[in-house]
């Protein structure tokens, strides 16, 4: 005898939980995995009459006996997939609350069958997929690799470039790098290597210990390309003012360079060409492109705001009818019937998953349309407090499952593509009584920096002061957090000389 404890879950539940809770691109990702694992689903061809196919699905299903099984989470080693499934669910985000409950959506399949040769579109959909891009270091060291050198040098060059991070910097302690070196490798074999990285990798300015020598790099490398005297600018105030430049001491920095506030402003433009991060131009770190999962429109008849679901780019799958067939043909031996049910029964809970995810994603846009009504009429300024414990109420579900539905969403409104979990937060009352969210709040503060006076600009006390003129009365600090995610500097970095 022994005592346990166990977790009976659904894998149905488990599988449900992880797509309503992934971003579009993630479920690109899970339908390509399962394209390629499981022989029953296919790419969908549009035109095609689903009725049928759902009505033989449900049949294969039942006559096969592959109906939803309990999983028993235990130490059984002879058990590991269970336990893995347990695993995965452990890693979500909050736990799944009691008024989850499967039946409480309607759902429907959307099977539409495909002749055989369309099975092509699975290794099409391979083909098609985006390679791996190269890191920074692969590329520095291709780069390398074209550089004429004798061996020691060549295995110090490429000691150093992995020394570099991802910004193009070698950050780390010198004398612990010339410590930590190959014993092969001597002090001149590194000195020699990082002149001769520091002169041939481009872009210019990588394998520079610092910003001061990251600039100074690039502005010897275009110094051929301008005059000697704004050249000597350049290399003064970079290499001896670096820091009152950073600060926008320019006062301060005229009377001590003997330059004009004209000159060093100038000199202050030119040198935004420089690229502080010069790793960053190898490696794609661009923003990368939102497809909405919904799109709110208005309906000016109605006087009302409508939400329809966008599907993004995540592929239409469907069952290939092939594989229902064999389940019901009695020449199929039972081994392969118990495969192929077994996977039917995958594909049908992937597909009853993906439907139930676009039903309660497009609930919880409709609740946030009401609330938010006039953000969508006026903007970000008019953006209310929306707690999610008011949306899970409203729709009958747990606050987890709200939370899961807006993770790494978004929404493209008449006002511009925002993420959906904005529409939630906290926020304050105004003089007037009015509920005010954080982030219009923010959005309120940003406008009052962007008409100021630049040649004397706010500080945060007289920012604090602007806000309460508005109704939005909030502390000194409140307005530094708000002001610095904004990523706005403070009022002596933002003046005009």
């Amino acid at each position: 005898m022994r005592l346990d404890q166990r977790m009976k879950l659904a894998p149905r539940m488990i599988q449900s939980m992880e797509i309503l809770q992934m971003s579009s691109q993630q479920l690109v990702e899970r339908l390509e995995q399962e394209l390629t694992s499981n022989p029953t689903l296919e790419m969908r061809e549009a035109g095609t009459d689903p009725d049928q196919v759902t009505e033989d699905l449900n049949e294969a299903l039942r006559d096969g006996k592959e109906g939803e099984r309990d999983l028993v989470v235990s130490d059984d080693q002879q058990d590991p997939n269970h336990r893995d499934d347990f695993e995965r669910l452990s890693n979500l985000s909050e736990e799944i609350g009691e008024s989850w409950d499967s039946n409480t959506y309607e759902t429907g399949e959307s099977f539409r069958p495909a002749a055989a040769q369309d099975r092509d579109a699975k290794l099409d959909a391979m083909a098609n997929t985006a390679a791996r891009p190269q890191s920074l270091t692969e590329q520095l060291l291709d780069q390398w690799r074209m550089i004429e050198c004798n061996a020691s040098l060549d295995q110090a060059g490429r000691y150093l470039i992995e020394q570099i991070d991802a910004d193009g910097y070698i950050r780390g302690d010198w004398a612990t790098i010339m410590n930590n070196a190959p014993a092969k490798i001597g002090p001149d074999d590194i000195g020699e290597a990082l002149t001769a990285l520091q002169t041939s990798l481009e872009p210019v300015g990588l394998a520079a210990r610092d910003l001061r020598e990251c600039l100074l790099l690039q502005i010897e490398a275009k110094a051929r390309q301008t005059t000697e005297a704004v050249v000597a600018v350049q290399r003064l105030l970079v290499h001896d003012h670096l820091k009152e430049i950073e600060m926008n001491r320019l006062p301060q920095l005229a009377k001590a360079t003997g330059l004009t506030v004209d000159q060093i402003n100038e000199a202050k433009r030119q040198l935004r060409q420089y690229h502080p991060h010069p790793g960053r131009l190898l490696v794609d770190d661009a923003p990368r492109a939102i497809t909405p999962d919904a799109i709110v429109e208005y309906d000016e008849e109605e006087d009302r705001y409508v939400a329809t679901l966008t599907g993004g780019r995540v592929p239409s799958i469907q069952i290939n009818r092939r594989y229902l067939q064999m389940t019901r043909n009695r020449d199929t031996d039972r081994r392969t019937k118990e495969f192929v049910g077994q996977n039917l029964q995958r594909a049908r809970w992937l597909l009853e998953a993906i439907e139930q995810r676009g039903n309660t994603l497009l609930r919880v846009i409709n609740v946030v349309i009401e609330h938010q009504r006039n953000f969508f009429d006026e903007g970000p300024q008019s953006l209310r407090p929306l707690p999610m414990t008011m949306v899970a109420d409203q729709l009958g579900v747990h606050v987890a499952t709200v939370s899961r539905a807006v993770n790494e969403k978004y929404i493209q409104t008449p006002r511009g593509i925002f993420p959906l979990r904005m529409y939630f937060s906290g926020g304050t009352e105004t003089e007037d009584g009015e509920s005010m969210s954080w982030s219009a709040v923010q959005a309120k503060l940003k406008t009052i920096i962007d008409e100021e006076d630049k040649q004397k600009p706010l500080n945060d006390d007289q920012l604090g002061e602007a806000l309460k003129a508005e109704g939005i009365d909030i502390a000194r600090r409140t307005v530094a957090k708000y002001r610095k995610q904004l990523q706005i500097p403070p009022a002596r970095q933002r003046r005009e000389y």
